[in-house]
C-alpha cells in the first residue's frame, strides 16, 4: 500500500510546532537560570543540591534539553521554592493568594521529552499539589531504565486516548477515558500512549509532604 504523502499544510504545522517547542524550552531554561542565580547558587552548587550532573543543568538552562517532571521537582526542592517559580516569569515570591483559577487552555505550557504539560493554577504560591493537564506521546514499551521515581504521591485521570501505566512491583495497566489511578511516587513509574489518537490526562502530583 502506498504511503499517503504529507500535504504542505501538514509540513507547515509540523514546522510551527517545532518552533514553538524550542521557544518553550528556551523560555523555561532562562527562567530556571534566573531562579538559580536569584538563590545565589553556582552551577556546581546547584548540581550538588539537586544530584543532577552539572552539564545537565547547564543544557537545561540554555534550552538545549527539556527536563523531565522528576528533574523539575528535584530542582525546585533543591532551590527551596515552589514549582510555580519555574513556570512563571512574573511570579512574585511573596504572593499571599490562596485561591486561583486557570481558564481552559490558559495554563503555562512546558514541554519535556515525552510529554507536553499545561501547568494549572500557577499563580498560587507554595502549593502542596501540582495540577497538570498532560498530553502523553505514543512510544515503545517502557524499559526499566526509563522509569523514574521521586518523593510524594500522584493521581491521574484519563480524559482521552488510552495509556499504559507502569509502576514498579505491579503489572502494567491500560487506562481508558474515565479511568483513574493513584500511586506512591517513590515507586519507579512511567506512562505512554498506546493509541493513535491523542492521549490526554489530568495529572496531580504532591510537591511536598502533605503531613508537614
Amino acid at each position: 500500500m502506498a504511503q499517503m504523502e504529507k500535504s504542505p499544510g501538514d509540513e507547515a504545522e509540523g514546522d510551527d510546532w517545532e518552533a514553538e517547542r524550542l521557544q518553550l524550552r528556551s523560555e523555561l531554561g532562562s527562567r530556571m537560570k534566573a531562579v538559580r542565580q536569584a538563590c545565589g547558587f553556582t552551577l556546581e552548587v546547584a548540581a550538588q543540591r539537586t544530584g543532577l550532573a552539572l552539564s545537565t543543568i547547564h543544557k537545561i538552562e540554555n534550552g538545549r534539553v527539556s527536563p523531565s517532571y522528576e528533574n523539575l521537582v528535584r530542582i525546585a526542592r533543591a532551590y527551596d521554592i515552589g514549582m510555580e517559580r519555574l513556570f512563571s516569569s512574573d511570579h512574585e515570591a511573596q504572593q499571599t493568594t490562596r485561591m486561583t483559577v486557570t481558564r481552559a487552555g490558559h495554563g503555562r505550557k512546558v514541554r519535556s521529552r515525552n510529554f507536553e504539560y499545561e501547568v494549572l493554577c500557577n499563580a498560587l504560591a507554595e502549593k502542596k499539589i501540582i495540577p497538570l493537564v498532560t498530553i502523553v506521546e505514543q512510544r515503545a514499551p517502557l524499559r526499566p531504565e526509563e522509569l523514574e521515581s521521586h518523593d510524594g504521591e500522584e493521581t491521574l485521570y484519563v480524559i482521552s486516548g488510552r495509556i499504559e501505566l507502569v509502576v514498579e512491583h505491579y503489572e502494567p495497566v491500560i487506562l481508558e477515558p474515565g479511568d483513574c489511578a493513584y500511586f506512591d511516587s517513590t515507586l519507579k513509574h512511567g506512562l505512554r500512549s498506546v493509541a493513535d489518537e491523542e492521549a490526554k490526562i489530568f495529572w496531580a502530583c504532591t510537591y511536598v509532604d502533605v503531613d508537614k
